[in-house]
């Protein structure tokens, strides 16, 4: 029984390597065998390159997002110096009228004159 096993199994090889160089391996007869095969391979492989199209797009996405987070940290680290100083200076102008120092703050910056 086992030899009958084996040519059995030699004998299909050979049959479809012979069927695959006549070229008659992709009839109307394979296709009405194999259609469940034929359309699970389709639909996997369609879902395959939908999932990585979206994959791709996310991935985009959060490039965008770290991009904008990034210049909203600028932003604000920008704002909170401005901000800093308008108190530091606000602060010490207020603390100078309540001890009654008599200093002001120059209109005209600092300059050094130059003698001949």
């Amino acid at each position: 029984m086992a030899k009958k096993k084996d040519n059995k199994s030699k004998s299909n090889t050979q049959d479809v390597i012979m069927m695959t160089l006549q070229g008659r391996f992709l009839s109307l007869q394979f296709f009405k065998e194999n259609f469940i095969y034929i359309i699970a391979v389709t639909i996997m492989t369609l879902m395959y390159i939908s999932n990585k199209y979206t994959c791709q797009s996310y991935q985009q996405e959060v490039m965008n997002l770290k991009n904008d987070l990034e210049n909203a940290k600028t932003d604000w680290v920008n704002s909170s110096a401005k901000y800093n100083s308008m108190i530091r200076e606000s602060h010490m102008k207020a603390y100078v009228d309540t001890m009654h120092i008599d200093l002001s703050s120059p209109e005209q910056p600092p300059y050094h004159m130059q003698t001949k």
